[in-house]
C-alpha cells in the first residue's frame, strides 16, 4: 500500500506537458506537497490516503497569474467615467489623476489598510483556480512605500493559499518630487532602493517601464545592471506604446519576460527567441484602453517564443481580477488558440516567473498545485465569458474549496 497523503480519482487530466496532455479516466496522488503518481484510474495502487472523487471533472495545473499590480490603494473609476464623458488623458493628468493618484493613495495607506484593500482582488483570482501569483510594487516610488507594498505582497502569500512572487518595480514612473530629474531618480533606485529591498529579501525579481512616458533604454539598463549585481532576475514592461528596443535589452540580460509587446519589432522577437525570454500578453489593458495594435502573435509563434497570458490587474488600465477572462480575451482579440491560452496561464506562466521546474504542468516531483473544473473539455476554460467552473483547488497538496474567505 502506497504511503500517500491525497488521491484524486475519477478525473480527466490536462497535464500541459505536450499540448493539453490529455489523460482521461485518470487519478493523481500527492505526497508531502508533491505529485507522487498519476495515471489511468484502473491502475491506481492501493493507498490509505484521503481520497477525493473528482466526479469526472477535468484537472489542470493550478493557474498562474504572472503579471499583476494587485497591491494598491484606491481606485480610478472616476477617470474611467471622465474619459467616457470626453476628458483626455492630459485633462486627467492635469487634474492630478493617472498613476499619480494611485501613488498618493498607496503612500497614504497604512500597511494594514493596503492589505485590506488588496485581499478581495486576490481572493477573486483564487476562486478561479489561481495558485501562484506575481505581485509588483511601483505605486510607492520611494523606499518605504515600495517596501510597504512588497511586505503586503509577502503577507498575502503567508495568509492566503497562494504562492506569491514579489517584483520590485521602483522604475515604474517618475515620482512628483523628481519631476524633470529622471536620472537622479534612477540613481536613487539603483543606489539605495534596490539594495535595501534586496537586503530585506522583499523581491524575487526586478521590473521597469521602458517607454517614452517611462524610462529610457539607458536608464533601464542601469536598473538591470544593479539588479544583476544583487543576484535578482529581471523582466520588463516593453513596447506597449512604442518600440523602444526594450525587448532586445531585457533579452540581452537573459530576462525572464518582456510584457505587453504591442509594438514589438522583428529584432525584438528574434532576441527573445535566442535568449528564451517569455512574451507575457496582457489583453486586458488593450481592451480597457480600446487599443487596436495587437502584439505580433504570428511572429512570436513562428519564432518559438513562449507566450504567457496574465491579467495585468491594476487600477488604471486593467482593473481585471479574472485570469479566465484574460485567456478568453487573448483568444478573441489576438487569435491565440485555447490550448495556447491555457498553456499561457500554466506552464508558460511558470516559466515567466522562473518556476518552470517546480510547477505549471503535471509531472511526478512537481509541486501539487491543481485546479478541478466542471467542464466538458479543456478549451472550455478560454471559451466561456464570465463563468467560473472551478470545483476545487489543491495548493501545495492541501485540498480546498474554490471560494476562499477573507483571512482573520
Amino acid at each position: 500500500m502506497r504511503d500517500w497523503d491525497l488521491v484524486i480519482d475519477n478525473v480527466h487530466l490536462a497535464t500541459m506537458e505536450q499540448g493539453y496532455g490529455e489523460l482521461p479516466g485518470a487519478a493523481i496522488a500527492v505526497k508531502d506537497g508533491r505529485i507522487a503518481w498519476f495515471g489511468p484510474a484502473d491502475e491506481l495502487p492501493a493507498s490509505g490516503a484521503l481520497r477525493i472523487d473528482g466526479e469526472q471533472c477535468w484537472l489542470t495545473p493550478g493557474l498562474i497569474d504572472c503579471h499583476t499590480h494587485i497591491v494598491h490603494a484606491g481606485q480610478r473609476s472616476d477617470e474611467f467615467e471622465a474619459r467616457l464623458n470626453g476628458a483626455s488623458y492630459e485633462d486627467i493628468s492635469r487634474a492630478g489623476g493617472g498613476i499619480a493618484a494611485t501613488v498618493r493613495a498607496t503612500r497614504a495607506a497604512s500597511e494594514a489598510e493596503l492589505l485590506r484593500q488588496s485581499l478581495p482582488r486576490v481572493l477573486a483570482l483564487l476562486a478561479e483556480g489561481v495558485t501562484t501569483l506575481e505581485i509588483k510594487s511601483g505605486y510607492g516610488l520611494e523606499l518605504e512605500s515600495e517596501a510597504k507594498m512588497l511586505r503586503v505582497a509577502r503577507a498575502i502569500g503567508e495568509r492566503c493559499p497562494v504562492t506569491v512572487r514579489a517584483t520590485f518595480l521602483g522604475a515604474h514612473a517618475l515620482p512628483p518630487e523628481y519631476a524633470g530629474r529622471p536620472d537622479d531618480y534612477i540613481d536613487l533606485v539603483c543606489g539605495q532602493m534596490l539594495p535595501a529591498i534586496a537586503s530585506a529579501g522583499l523581491a524575487d525579481a526586478v521590473d521597469a517601464f521602458c517607454e517614452h512616458i517611462g524610462f529610457t533604454p539607458a536608464q533601464t539598463r542601469r536598473v538591470f545592471e544593479a539588479a544583476k549585481a544583487l543576484g535578482l532576475p529581471v523582466k520588463l514592461h516593453a513596447e506597449q506604446l512604442s518600440d523602444q528596443g526594450g525587448a532586445v535589452l531585457v533579452a540581452k540580460f537573459d530576462g525572464l519576460s518582456a510584457d505587453h509587446l504591442e509594438f514589438l519589432s522583428d529584432d525584438g522577437v528574434a532576441a527573445m527567441a535566442r535568449h528564451g525570454t517569455v512574451a507575457v500578453l496582457l489583453p486586458g489593458a488593450c481592451y480597457f484602453l480600446r487599443e487596436t495594435q495587437p502584439p505580433p502573435i504570428a511572429a512570436l509563434r513562428a519564432a518559438g517564443v513562449p507566450m504567457a497570458v496574465s491579467t495585468d490587474c491594476n487600477p488604471g488600465t486593467s482593473p481585471m481580477t479574472s485570469l479566465l477572462l484574460a485567456m478568453n480575451m487573448a483568444c478573441t482579440l489576438w487569435r491565440l488558440t485555447p490550448q495556447e491560452a491555457l498553456a499561457g496561464a500554466t506552464v508558460i506562466a511558470a516559466r515567466a516567473l522562473g518556476l518552470q521546474h517546480d510547477r505549471g504542468s503535471l509531472a511526478v516531483g512537481k509541486r501539487a498545485d491543481f485546479a478541478l473544473w466542471r467542464i466538458a473539455r479543456p478549451a472550455d476554460l478560454a471559451y466561456a465569458i464570465g463563468f467560473n467552473p472551478c470545483a476545487g483547488v489543491v495548493h501545495g497538496g492541501v485540498w480546498r474549496a474554490p471560494v476562499v474567505s477573507l483571512p482573520d
